[in-house]
Order: structure tokens, then C-alpha cells, then sequence
């Protein structure tokens, strides 16, 4: 009897659904199988009920969270009864199903948009070709001898595909620091905003309809000036003329980004003031709202109208990267200076604490993203030289993307199926064929 009872306890009946269409609609009846499963053994047992002809990889979900120990572990660390038959769903596993060939840069890639469908486009420390020469005298030994100092003009590119640079956007004397798409809606041309280390920003408006072999060179229509140090992050109003900068002035302009054939030099339309230390990033989700994140170890909230902060949230660490997504666009993602991934809900009062905190990363995270059109989906980019993948669902990665040999500086959504991402490895990187579900 005892025997039987131990036998019995090590199977578990079980009914798979989901929300997938066909082929990927497993039959809706009761099976068993072993307590001691794993994700991968589910994975096996619904494709060998959907008997697909090429295997396809599931996640699987208990009461809305995801399964990342075997399902027994699962239950018992849940309280969930084993005695009846229990509802599992299955999606498809949100991991990269196909790396395409890295296109190289000459210098560290320090910035990537992907918010175009048509193109990315990525920010450097290089310089392409273009030089200038400096003149220094030296008096020595008693002759005036004549050396050359060569200095690099950083460069911006933009991408039709990998490998394939279409433009050449130059001008800045200092490393690029960000890049934004300011429209890409229709049309034959695209406005393009650049922040660098030589203290400006400026704005190119790119012909996207030039075709040719060669690659096309643009120089800017308006340079903005107006920090007193390094701009650090460029953002684009989503539906508007204007654009967001942030700087180690610690300070946040905005700026028009209308054409003026009378003026080259723009000026900054108002600026926030409230940071103590640089501000790394910014991002603008509503047309009223933006967020900023600063090595003062904040995150705030700023009514653009007014100029003011309505929200300050405190983590204890200086802060790289900041963006807002997830349930109802309302999620604020913040990385910086120690290797954990942290989720504020601004709409829970009484309370600063994150609401989720990731940390398998094992140095400061350099960037993190939202993706558009799932409420529990981001990613996050570290020094460590990994792309980590997350689900609000589980406290661990859904998938980590390797393929850099370096630190990873940037990293962005492109077309909802793919992370592209750059480095000090010098390549820009598109891992593709992650199905979000």
C-alpha cells in the first residue's frame, strides 16, 4: 500500500492549453506524466502531441506564472494540490532563433535605435575616413621639428539590413553618446537627432530614397547647443516636433526640430533643473511626461508643460538607463552601477520600493527596453557582455544572448522580433526570430 501510495504520488495529471493558433494547438484532453518533469520535458511531451515536423521550444505557465523548476518543485513551492488535474499553458519560448552576421565598426558601438522598421541606426566612436590635422611645434635638440596629431570625427550610421550601411551622418568632434529616430512614418525621408561628447546635438534629415552602391554622407541641417558638458541621451517626442536631451550638466533641454534655412544654430525651448549629478537617461512615453534617471541614484517623473517633478524614486545606485513600458505603458525599468534590473510601478501609492528586481547579471547594466506590444516582456544589456531577456512572470532570464566578446553598451527592440545591440567589441549585433507572445 505504502508502495502503491509513493508510485501514485509521482505522476500528475495535467490538461495543456493555450492561446496559440494552429499547428500549435495541442488537443485539449487530461494526460499523465511524471511530477519530476522539467520545462524541457513539457516541451517535448506537447510537441510530441502536436507532432510537428520541426520541434518547436514552449514556456509554460501554472496560474499566470512561469514554470522555471521542475513541476513538482513548482507545486510545492506554490501550494498548488497535485490531486487534481491541473491547467498548464504553453507559449512559445521567447529566445533568439537566428544571430546574423555582426556588421563591424571601427570603434566601440556606443548607441543603437531600433525604433524604425525600415532601418537601424547606430552611434560610434570612430572616424571613418575623415581626419584632421593638428600642428604641434616642439623645440628639440635644437631644431623645430613638426609632428601631426590625428583626431577622429566620430560618425553616425544607418543600416537598410546587416552589413548593408546606407548613410553616413558626420560632424560631431566627440563621441556619440545616443541616437533617435525623430520620424520614420511615411515618406521619403527621415529626421535623425545626435547627442556627443563635444557638447551638441544635431539634426540630419536624411533622404532614405538615395540609392547607389556607395554610401551617402550627411551633414547636419541645425546643431543645438546650449549644455555646459557631455550629452549624455537624445529622445524623440512620439507624435511631435520636438526632442529631449540630457547631460552631465545635470540638467534636461528641449528642443524644436523644425528646418530653418536662416538658422544653423538652435536653441534650447526650456530646461529642467533638479538632478545633482549627470543625467544618463531619458525617455518620453506620453506627450506630457518624461523620465529621467541620474547618477544622483533617481529616477523622476517631470510634467512637461511645467517643467516640474512629480515623482522621485530612490534605488542607492547611480542609474545608466531608464525606459517605460509593460502594463498599461505604465512600468518604469531603471539599470546602473550593480548588476540588478529594477520595476517600479509608479501607480501603487504609499510606496518607492521596486516591485521586481532582476540580478542575473554580473556587472552594471548599460541598457534596458521595453517591448512594445507585451506587457510582461524586456531586456536589459550589461558590462558583463550579455543581452539578458525578461518576463515580469519569472525571476530568471528567459534567454541570454552571448554573441558579444565584450561589454555591451546599447541595446534595442527592432521590427518586435529581433534585439540589435552594440559594444566595445566594435559590432553591431541583430539577434532575430524571438516570438513574443
Amino acid at each position: 500500500m505504502d508502495g502503491e501510495g509513493e508510485d501514485a504520488s509521482k505522476v500528475i495529471h495535467v490538461k495543456f492549453v493555450t492561446k496559440l493558433y494552429p499547428p500549435f494547438k495541442a488537443p485539449v484532453s487530461s494526460v499523465v506524466i511524471p511530477s519530476n518533469v522539467t520545462r524541457l520535458g513539457l516541451s517535448s511531451i506537447v510537441n510530441s502531441l502536436l507532432t510537428l515536423e520541426k520541434p518547436e521550444a514552449f514556456d509554460f505557465l501554472i496560474d499566470g506564472e512561469l514554470i522555471r523548476m521542475s513541476l513538482e518543485q513548482f507545486l510545492l513551492a506554490k501550494g498548488i494540490s497535485a490531486e487534481r488535474t491541473l491547467e498548464i499553458e504553453y507559449i512559445r519560448a521567447v529566445a533568439p532563433r537566428k544571430e546574423e552576421k555582426p556588421s563591424l565598426h571601427d570603434d566601440w558601438v556606443s548607441a543603437v535605435d531600433g525604433s524604425s522598421p525600415r532601418f537601424i541606426l547606430t552611434g560610434c566612436y570612430d572616424g571613418l575616413g575623415r581626419y584632421a590635422s593638428a600642428y604641434v611645434f616642439s623645440y628639440c635638440c635644437q631644431h623645430l621639428q613638426e609632428s601631426y596629431i590625428f583626431k577622429k570625427f566620430p560618425l553616425i550610421r544607418i543600416w537598410s539590413s546587416p552589413g548593408s550601411c546606407t548613410h553616413i551622418l558626420e560632424g560631431h568632434t566627440g563621441a556619440i553618446s545616443s541616437v533617435a529616430f525623430v520620424n520614420f512614418q511615411g515618406g521619403e525621408s527621415v529626421t535623425v537627432a545626435t547627442a556627443s561628447k563635444d557638447r551638441t546635438l544635431r539634426l540630419f534629415k536624411v533622404d532614405t530614397a538615395e540609392s547607389g552602391d556607395s554610401t551617402t554622407r550627411v551633414r547636419a541641417y541645425k546643431i543645438l547647443r546650449g549644455h555646459k558638458a557631455s550629452v549624455q541621451s537624445v529622445v524623440a517626442e512620439k507624435h511631435g516636433n520636438m526632442v529631449c536631451s540630457s547631460s552631465w550638466d545635470c540638467t534636461i533641454n528641449l528642443w524644436n526640430t523644425d528646418e530653418s534655412e536662416s538658422e544653423l544654430s538652435g536653441e534650447a525651448v526650456t530646461t529642467f533643473v533638479g538632478h545633482t549629478q549627470c543625467v544618463s537617461s531619458v525617455v518620453w512615453p506620453e506627450e506630457d511626461v518624461i523620465y529621467s534617471c541620474s547618477w544622483d541614484h533617481s529616477v523622476r517623473r517631470w510634467d512637461v508643460p511645467t517643467g516640474k517633478d512629480t515623482l522621485n524614486l530612490y534605488c542607492g545606485k547611480a542609474l545608466n538607463t531608464v525606459d517605460v513600458g509593460g502594463e498599461g505603458s505604465a512600468l518604469v525599468a531603471a539599470g546602473g552601477s550593480d548588476p540588478i534590473l529594477r520595476v517600479w510601478d509608479p501607480r501603487k501609492p504609499g510606496t518607492s520600493a521596486p516591485v521586481f528586481q532582476f540580478s542575473s547579471h554580473a556587472s552594471w547594466i548599460s541598457a534596458c527596453k521595453w517591448h512594445e506590444s507585451s506587457w510582461f516582456h524586456l531586456l536589459s544589456a550589461s558590462y558583463d557582455g550579455k543581452i539578458m531577456l525578461w518576463d515580469l512572470r519569472t525571476a530568471w532570464p528567459l534567454s541570454i544572448i552571448d554573441t558579444h566578446k565584450d561589454k555591451v553598451l546599447c541595446a534595442d527592440w527592432w521590427k518586435g522580433d529581433s534585439v540589435v545591440s552594440g559594444g566595445a567589441d566594435s559590432n553591431l549585433r541583430i539577434s532575430s526570430g524571438i516570438s513574443i507572445s
